[in-house]
């Protein structure tokens, strides 16, 4: 389990706090032990996990010895840098962490019975989806459900289902995966893709056929999925061979600074280079040809139990995106597409 891909916020793991100390009651390790196991794992110190949730480090240092005396291993290499995890330790912590997201679910649950609404609305979506309408869905979130916890994180198309299919998101506005069958969806916009030109590059004035982008030196991730995929894909029918200048797998703002700096060009949607064109740090023109239109959708997950209400926020972001497209803030696109789903699984 790899802590850079496991996204909570700081004080979610609350294991609860007893009279006593648990250390001289409890016999074996229990789930309350475990969590805070998971809590010492990932801040790399007792001191810091104490404070987190409030509890005397020696008191958790206890903990942590009695797991390892009733386990008969060693979690943890001690040293005045820190705690850092055995080989055991890390293979304890990949099953450990299957426990704490199931005490969190449970008590989210538990929680979100009792409230009003949701306690907590997580949000994902790919870089340049979330660029455009995170700021206005978060008000309108911030509108509709005060006392719930909001969070809105981003992350690549891949990411984003693998958080769906784990429970770590309720909801995710994405581009249509390759694999629809995976999750549940409405579709919201459809985006014209664009060349991203650095400034000087010769180019058309109102737009470039997918044959002659392929000609350019590009900037592309490495990975197949996404954008990445559909440029192979340009390449085969159109029996080429791409030219890669520079591979990037991250943020689509500095693949956009690699272009501005003259590395070589790209593509996107227009919402995501706008403003840097109107201040003339690169150049974009629509691309025409098969396949240069990619599809945004509101997604869950299949086989999860759905939050509580997910029908409301569903319609909230269909509502945003709407009046997105409308008002003309969503740059690059003219149409919001009525409430259906692909072929496949029907949107719940």
């Amino acid at each position: 389990m790899s802590w850079a891909g496991w996204h909570r916020p700081r004080r979610r793991i609350q294991p609860h706090k007893r009279a006593a100390d648990p250390v001289q009651e409890e016999q074996g390790v229990d789930a309350g032990a475990i969590e805070y196991f998971v809590l010492v794992a990932r801040t790399g110190s007792i001191a810091r996990a104490a404070a987190e949730i409030g509890i005397e480090p020696s008191t958790l240092a206890r903990h942590i010895g009695r797991m390892e005396t009733d386990s008969g291993l060693k979690l943890f290499h001690r040293s005045g840098r820190g705690m850092v995890l055995t080989d055991a330790g890390s293979l304890f912590l990949q099953e450990a962490g299957s426990v704490v997201d199931a005490l969190a679910h449970a008590r989210r649950a538990i929680a979100d019975l009792s409230a009003d609404g949701p306690s907590q609305i997580v949000i994902a979506a790919q870089p340049t989806i979330a660029q455009v309408v995170y700021p206005q869905l978060g008000h309108a979130l911030r509108g509709k459900f005060p006392k719930a916890h909001i969070r809105l994180i981003e992350g690549l198309g891949n990411q984003v289902v693998g958080w769906l299919q784990e429970g770590k998101t309720d909801v995710a506005i994405m581009y249509v995966p390759s694999n629809p069958q995976i999750v549940d969806y409405d579709l919201l916009v459809q985006e014209p893709l664009y060349a991203f030109l650095p400034p000087g590059h010769s180019m058309p004035h109102r737009e470039l056929a997918v044959e002659d982008f392929l000609d350019f030196a590009l900037i592309l991730p490495s990975t197949p999925h996404g954008i990445r995929g559909q440029v192979e894909a340009w390449a085969k029918r159109h029996g080429k061979r791409l030219r890669i200048a520079l591979e990037h797998d991250g943020s689509t703002f500095v693949t956009r600074r690699l272009v501005q700096a003259g590395h070589g060009c790209s593509v996107g949607p227009l919402a995501a280079v706008y403003e840097e064109e109107k201040r003339g740090l690169l150049q974009s023109v629509r691309l025409v040809g098969a396949d240069t239109l990619r599809t945004v959708a509101v997604a869950t997950a299949q086989n999860r139990p759905p939050v509580k209400g997910l029908h409301d926020i569903r319609t909230m972001i269909r509502q945003v995106t709407a009046e997105l497209v409308m008002s003309g803030q969503w740059h690059g696109v003219q149409q919001h597409l009525h409430a259906s789903t692909l072929p496949g699984r029907p949107a719940r």
